[in-house]
């Protein structure tokens, strides 16, 4: 079961060797039976996915050929789905039940998607490690002593562990390609505004973006195939028109020029980490690829400047959550005042309250001339850099991050050590750009993964030259023990 890919799924679904409704219940008793060991769900939904998948049957049954249809999904607990409890992990929307659906949710029902339930992650997705969750810290199934990664840890270790086909994630400064890379699947953050973030609980509006976690590159091509395209409801969505991601992955790659940005190889990066990023590499000469070395200068300047920006726009969208209109409300407040402060003490984690306060002093008179507006000076830099490298080669390679998964525990008293794990990933949103983490080899017994950075809405090459690994290599068939036991 864990080995299927939605390719194959769909196919024995069209074919009738397997109901979408067995598969459902198959995935249902699979998270039953695991999750208690990994804690990626927050909420299973067991009634709805079964509904969806009699209605799933009917559908193929009448002759659709959507790829989606009857596939059992998991979906980060900051989508609002209409019916179904969405927290954002965080006890501030404990009892939070949205009236309607968000884009990426209601586009992935109407191809005949299954919700499964809803993914555990780092509060109001701000986190590397998936520690900062009210419902607990979620387990790395390749070692349950490790973290998944954040802040979409919960979908990238339930599909590693097979508790779910594929899952949605969101990025807002490498979270959905850290925890792929921690986890050993396959994630994907396309160009900013190529996904729409309406119903998406926002983090940082300029910087979050919604993508697929799967197995593989063609799993995530089907995901963003329907996820994908203009949305009225969201005013920074791109008016682009889309492509059919699938149809090109089997293009060769003779000719494709590859770019190694030097800082991305310097002190602090793990010698095993390095290896198997340099022998990924090697495997993309082989298949007719050439590699050059390039410069990405201002690499080392996007941790602060990310971490301005994103606590700057963090504390304005989370200044909704006040205890009076929906979420948790304060016990017996004495007045208005006490509700507000004590509401938002009460329901808020630490994670989040800090970087509320970094983002309410960014912002405050006196101090936006001096953080936030050189931080977004810093970030038109940033993108320039990009824009420069793309000049010269197609796609950009690279780690995910420094080292594999650390210890759960390791890095929750280093707050810089643990943001210095996006070092090599907050560029990318900073510049918008789409980028994706494909699995590329081991290293201490855990998942590496490589970095395939691409320009704006190039998502379909960079598919292909993921899809193109993915044939010649394994890596992303692999397995952890835990999801091969079950």
């Amino acid at each position: 079961m864990v080995d299927q890919s939605i390719t194959s799924l769909a196919k024995k679904l069209r074919a009738k060797d397997i109901s979408s409704v067995e598969l459902t219940q198959d995935y249902l008793a699979r998270i039953k039976q695991l999750d208690g060991q990994l804690n990626s769900y927050i909420t299973v939904s067991d009634e709805i996915g079964l509904a969806q998948a009699e209605a799933a049957d009917k559908l193929i049954a009448s002759g659709s050929t959507s790829a989606l249809a009857g596939i059992p999904i998991a979906h980060k607990d900051l989508f609002c789905t209409d019916g179904i409890l969405t927290t954002c992990a965080s006890k501030m929307l404990h009892n939070f039940i949205p009236p309607y659906e968000s884009t990426v949710t209601g586009r992935m029902q109407a191809s005949g998607a299954i919700t499964l339930g809803k993914t555990n992650m780092d509060e109001f997705a701000m986190g590397s490690s998936n520690e900062n969750s009210h419902y607990g810290a979620v387990k790395n199934p390749w070692n349950l002593d490790k973290v998944p990664g954040g802040s979409s840890g919960g979908s990238a270790a339930a599909v590693a562990a097979g508790l779910c086909v594929a899952a949605t994630g969101t990025d807002t400064g490498g979270s959905i390609r850290q925890p792929a890379s921690f986890c050993g699947i396959t994630g994907l953050k396309p160009t900013y505004g190529r996904v729409s973030r309406f119903g998406m609980i926002a983090y940082a509006s300029s910087l979050d973006q919604a993508g697929p976690m799967a197995r593989s590159a063609e799993d995530c091509a089907h995901i963003l195939q329907s996820i994908a395209g203009f949305d009225a409801n969201d005013s920074t969505c791109s008016e682009i028109a889309t492509e059919d991601y699938t149809a090109n992955l089997d293009a060769p790659l003779s000719g494709l020029s590859i770019g190694l940005p030097k800082e991305y190889f310097g002190d602090g990066l793990n010698n095993y980490v390095a290896k198997a990023i340099q022998d990924a590499v090697k495997e993309f000469e082989k298949l007719g690829a050439t590699v050059k070395e390039i410069s990405l200068p201002n690499l080392n300047l996007s941790i602060p400047s990310y971490y301005v920006i994103a606590p700057s726009e963090a504390s304005s969208n989370l200044s909704r959550f006040d205890g009076v209109r929906y979420g948790y409300r304060c016990e017996d407040p004495k007045d208005l005042m006490d509700m507000y402060k004590r509401s938002r003490g009460e329901g808020f984690g630490k994670e989040v309250q800090k970087r509320i306060m970094v983002g309410t002093y960014a912002l405050s008179e006196g101090y936006y001339d001096a953080y936030y507006l050189k931080a977004q000076r810093i970030r038109r830099l940033i993108k320039e850099d990009f824009v420069k490298a793309f000049e010269q080669v197609d796609v950009i390679m690279g780690p995910v991050a420094p080292t594999t998964a650390f210890g759960i525990g390791a890095k929750t008293d280093d707050p810089i050590a643990m943001y210095l794990e996006d070092i090599y990933t907050l560029s990318v949103n900073l510049a918008g750009v789409p980028a994706m983490s494909i699995p590329a080899g081991f290293a201490d017994g855990m998942p590496v993964g490589l970095q395939i950075m691409g320009n704006y809405f190039s998502e379909a090459k960079l598919l292909n030259v993921a899809h193109k690994f993915q044939q010649a290599t394994d890596w992303h068939t692999k397995n952890p023990s835990l999801a091969e036991g079950a």
